[in-house]
């Protein structure tokens, strides 16, 4: 059945867009951080919707799994296969044209494969802007983004994945395509089918294409970049920001010390810019504000409000970082922070969102709960304030300890994910579930919200073939 699967495969495809040799499939088979490796039957490279159609019905017809990937750049193992080496993986790498763009309507319609860095130069090129930022620009695909839910730098002023996408195209577990593109920001005629994809991660469907919405261009940007003692005084200084500047503000980032330590460690060509001098204690926390306008003076006039609020309050207005150069630099800081933690080695990773009134709680109570469990732990935080997601993660500066640590590392997630759920958190909050916290979400879901989404997968996956084991604890 496996070789007959695989010679309908290549008839479909091309015998070179049919992966079988492990040597050659090794880069689909691990996640970006080493954590998880499978094997697969074979890794397929489609280039067009009719063609994940057909290997989609190949394959439900040989019941064999199915495991989309885009980038490859997931934090939960959610586009890795298993050890069985049964699965296909589904790489959608060669899907990525750009479809249309409409500046007039503020969109653009493109296929999965296209990486954001393609989005950006597509909008760019109609001076428009499409917002979603993430360190991996370069290798995030469009689908990946949107199965799940990626949030990333601008979620402040433009919102989560979801939030940008106006219409999908997406192949169903069936094989059928079901398409719904176009820029319709209203359109009410029943069910908003493609909310069922987005975030599902490869579960319900496979995302094929998407439109999604364009932004104006701003011409004129600033960071401010603040010195604090605590989580409490960035909380207040972003409530302030918020005030001040409205929907101007696009980013609201928060650093902790022994975080920017990793990066000038690891990164030293991710210099500080001139004026910004930090940090003078191992307790502070830097905030970094981003604000954009369309005009300059109008930008400038921001600034002066902000700097007279934070005066009339009585609080430092930071560090204004008004030069391209500048920002680029401390931009260069921010997006080098996982790729510092990955050099430096292994921790344990949580990306959690709370109330952003409930941040100092958390940080104070998860922190202490912690070092009395793990005397001498390292915390390194950082995260978007702004929608109060944090990335709380876990390691020791020995690193001859981290192995130790990574056996209890239920020990350590049980601490963090109960100090959230108490505060009204969310154990997910952009990278996804994937394989990393299927068994958490089992404990934390919202009452009735599991049952849901296996009816939903029931239905549309009876199968369960589409990207098994993955969101919900496997069950076939």
């Amino acid at each position: 059945m496996c070789q007959t699967l695989i010679a309908q495969l290549q008839d479909c495809l091309g015998v070179d867009q049919v992966i079988t040799d492990p040597a050659t499939q090794a880069g689909y088979l691990a996640d970006w951080r080493g954590r998880y490796h499978g094997r697969a039957l074979a890794v397929v490279l489609p280039q067009s919707t009719a063609q994940v159609a057909e290997v989609v019905r190949l394959c439900v017809a040989a019941n064999t799994p199915i495991v989309p990937q885009g980038g490859n750049t997931g934090l939960c193992g959610g586009a890795t296969p298993d050890t069985s080496g049964r699965a296909v993986v589904v790489a959608m790498t060669r899907i990525n044209r750009i479809r249309d763009v409409d500046a007039r309507n503020f969109s653009i319609t493109a296929e999965a494969g296209a990486t954001l860095d393609d989005l950006k130069a597509a909008a760019d090129s109609v001076d428009r802007l499409y917002p979603l930022t993430l360190g991996a620009g370069h290798r995030s695909t469009l689908g990946g983004t949107l199965a799940t839910n990626a949030g990333g730098l601008q979620v402040l002023r433009y919102g989560m994945t979801r939030d940008l996408c106006l219409g999908l195209e997406v192949v169903l577990p069936d094989g059928t395509i079901w398409s719904k593109l176009g820029g319709l920001r209203k359109d009410n005629t029943g069910f908003d089918l493609k909310q069922w994809f987005i975030g599902a991660e490869g579960t319900l469907g496979l995302i094929t294409a998407a439109t999604m919405k364009l932004y104006p261009q701003a011409s004129a940007r600033a960071l401010v970049w603040l010195d604090l003692p605590d989580t409490d005084s960035a909380v207040r200084a972003h409530e302030r920001a918020q005030s001040v500047f409205a929907g101007s503000q696009t980013a609201a980032e928060l650093i902790s010390a022994p975080t920017l330590a990793l990066v000038r460690h690891h990164l030293p060509e991710a210099a500080l810019p001139a004026g910004v001098h930090w940090p003078p204690s191992p307790n502070h926390w830097a905030l970094m504000i981003e604000v954009a306008a369309h005009d300059a003076a109008f930008l400038e006039s921001l600034l002066d409000g902000w700097q007279r609020a934070s005066a009339a309050q009585g609080c430092a207005s930071g560090v204004i970082v008004t030069d391209t150069d500048g920002q680029q630099a401390l931009w260069t800081i921010r997006k080098g922070l996982a790729e510092a933690q990955k050099r430096e080695g292994i921790s344990i990773k949580h990306d959690i969102s709370l109330p952003i009134s409930h941040i100092p709680a958390f940080v104070n109570d998860a922190s202490a709960a912690l070092e009395q469990r793990f005397p001498g732990i390292r915390i390194i935080v950082f995260g978007h304030i702004g929608d109060g997601n944090l990335h709380y993660n876990l390691s020791y500066a020995d690193a001859a300890q981290n192995a130790v640590l990574l056996a209890q590392s239920d020990d350590a997630h049980q601490i963090v994910y109960e100090v959230v759920t108490r505060l009204g958190g969310s154990i997910a909050a952009e990278h996804g579930i994937g394989q990393l916290k299927t068994g958490w979400l089992e404990q934390h879901a919202p009452a009735g919200s599991l049952d849901l989404m296996r009816k939903l997968k029931d239905v549309l996956d009876p199968k369960g073939l589409m990207n098994p084991g993955k969101v919900l604890a496997d069950r076939h």
